[in-house]
């Protein structure tokens, strides 16, 4: 008997595990199904890779909701935010072509996340005005005309067979940061919209338990959250667990934001009943489904790309259709340039942007900087591209510049943070590094006859320096650097976030604005808004503005080394003791000195493509 039920537990587990791709039987002609998808990020067709689906497309998605319709007619499709942003289809048209494809698609109802406002919100509003299926918020608020106004409605009640399902939008109130804040000011810098951010966290639970009640008040059976929240602890106190804990009344939270993979996961409300929670993911590698069965049981699945690979043909049609006219935007012309922007030395035809200064890297270098409005800006060599020769520039060459997608940050950092950075960056000089430190907002020099003393893991991560420095006279803004000093440095997510080409001294600092924009859009925004779409004599010099100098034999007179700060200002301990203000000698840094730090696994040089590459998949 004991065999027997032993066996049984294990069947039933099995079938617990078993794709919902392969379990339409557990759908009936009464169920209500929802199916949701959450950060496609542009991921607009199917994909693979070695041999294996990576992604679905929408043309997936219509397909399984084809075979859902078939079964039931009782059929909604929903997005948590993050759609219209991410990949080149996007920047190009502006989020248009996207809310095409969704259309297409059958979108029933979508909630705004942080990256749906990156075109402004002038745009945002035609793209909601064409969209064919609803936009929700109900804490995405016009505090201009009325604070207790929603741009859009908060909620919306749909009938499926006799039974009321109540879909109620929430949107994170990281979208002023994690996009551009002025899109959310007026002229004078006065906010006119906002997220009920205040308090922390009982506006975001007061405007949603608000929605709330108002869907049960006009009769509705049940109550599904269309979250773009997320779940990582930077987001507190506005996560989709923190809105569950203070609310009552929602049944179903389907969320966004944090690119988490959640099937189904149990959360208790504010009176200790069970909240189901779920996520997609990101980028179509899965497509999420809500089944409500006739006697009010629920439960949420995941169906896996590479488990289901049908294309809907109408729809893939409509995709390629559309990535053709893209393709053509490639040629579309953003502005202009009288001068030449290289990667490359024009007098010798070798590669510069790894290991000196050039008047691209230094374009690209202010673009973050004035986008983030920081102090400092840093922009690996790695991550420049292609050169632009004088004349106008097209998109297709701002896309070859900046071609992996990645996200626009800025953090508060320590004087001495940015001198390990600029160390780790040169140690290769005057060899090439894909890590070499394209700059604004400073300058440097690179004391080349000094060998480096960057000490690298096994992975070729920042541990420390060592010894003797080879960056000297480092100014920021024409004033000497400041070790105790804080910093705001503008970059990207790749190396403020993910210790990419190495930069783990940046583990663990505050993030002032995170993701805010695509790495192509803030080169194009940039040169549209502040150079007036013209890029001029400011960059003629095609080894750039002198901000980075190569010193190659010890000058007569050694420049003054900065003043190493004591105590918890500068954070540096070098074997046990805190370094003192006179000892000549630069202290150890990194994790000689500072504990705790991850290593991450990041190659430089011909690595950093294959790295980048990846995150921008």
């Amino acid at each position: 008997m004991k065999k027997l039920l032993a066996l049984f537990l294990t069947f039933a587990l099995a079938l617990a595990f078993v794709p919902a791709a392969f379990a339409e039987g557990e759908v009936e002609a009464e169920d209500i199904v929802v199916l949701y998808t959450n950060d496609v990020h542009c991921s607009v067709a199917q994909a693979e890779k070695d041999g294996t689906a990576t992604n679905m497309g929408y043309a997936g998605v219509a397909a399984y909701k084809a075979e859902m319709k078939a079964i039931t007619a009782n059929v909604a499709l929903v997005d948590c935010g993050d759609a219209i942003q991410g990949d080149a289809i996007g920047t190009l048209s502006t989020g248009r072509y996207l809310i095409d494809i969704m259309n297409k698609t059958g979108y029933d109802y979508a909630v705004y996340g942080n990256h749906e406002f990156d075109y402004g919100m002038d745009r945002l509003k035609e793209l909601t005005t064409d969209a064919n299926f609803k936009y929700l918020s109900c804490n995405f608020m016009d505090i201009a005309s009325d604070p207790a106004k929603t741009v859009s409605d908060g909620y919306a009640i749909q009938e499926f067979g006799g039974k009321k399902v109540a879909f109620v939008g929430i949107s994170t109130p990281e979208s002023i940061t994690k996009s551009t804040p002025a899109y959310f000011q007026d002229k004078d810098g006065n906010y006119i919209y906002g997220f009920c951010s205040g308090n922390d966290g009982k506006d975001l639970y007061d405007a949603v338990q608000a929605a709330v009640d108002a869907a049960k008040a006009v009769g509705t059976d049940y109550v599904v959250a269309i979250a773009h929240l997320g779940v990582d602890a930077q987001s507190s106190p506005w996560r989709s667990k923190d809105v569950i804990a203070n609310t009552t009344g929602i049944d179903v939270v389907l969320d966004g934001h944090s690119h988490s993979t959640i099937a189904q996961e149990l959360v208790q409300n504010k009176n200790g009943e069970n909240v189901i929670l779920s996520s997609t993911g990101d980028k179509l590698r899965n497509l999420g489904r809500l089944v409500i069965k006739a006697d009010g049981t629920m439960s949420t699945s995941l169906i896996a790309a590479k488990e289901y690979t049908t294309q809907d043909e109408n729809t893939d049609a409509y995709v390629k259709n559309i990535q053709k006219q893209y393709e053509g935007l490639l040629k579309e012309v953003v502005a202009k340039t009288n001068v030449d922007l290289v990667v490359n030395d024009p007098e010798t035809g070798n590669r510069i942007i790894r290991n000196q200064e050039s008047n691209l890297g230094d374009l690209c270098a202010d673009a973050y900087r004035t986008l983030l409005g920081a102090d400092i800006a840093f922009v690996n060599g790695g991550g420049i591209r292609a050169s632009i020769p004088k004349g106008d520039i097209t998109y297709g060459q701002i896309i070859a510049v900046h071609p992996y997608g990645n996200m626009a940050c800025s953090i508060e950092v320590t004087g001495q943070q940015i001198l390990d950075a600029l160390e780790l960056g040169c140690a290769s000089t005057p060899g090439e590094s894909g890590g070499f430190l394209q700059v604004s907002g400073l300058t440097y020099e690179i004391h080349t006859y000094i060998p480096s003393s960057v000490q690298l893991d096994d992975n070729k991560s920042f541990i420390g320096v060592t010894g003797a420095r080879r960056v000297k006279n480092v100014m920021v803004g024409g004033e000497p650097i400041d070790v105790n000093k804080t910093y705001l440095l503008a970059s990207h997510n790749y190396m403020l976030k993910d210790g990419g080409d190495g930069y783990t001294m940046f583990k663990g600092a505050t993030v002032v604005r995170d993701e805010v924009m695509i790495d192509n859009q803030v080169l194009i925004n940039y040169m549209k808004d502040t150079l007036r779409g013209v890029v001029g004599s400011a960059y003629e010099n095609s080894y750039g503005q002198g901000r980075i100098k190569l010193v190659a034999e010890a000058p007569a007179e050694q420049p003054q080394e900065p003043t190493y700060g004591t105590g918890t200002g500068s954070g540096i301990v070098v074997g046990g003791q805190q370094q003192q203000a006179t000892d000549p000698t630069p202290p150890q840094t990194g994790a000689a000195a500072i504990t705790g730090y991850a290593i991450l696994s990041i190659v430089t040089g011909a690595g950093v493509a294959l790295y980048t590459r990846k995150k921008a998949a």
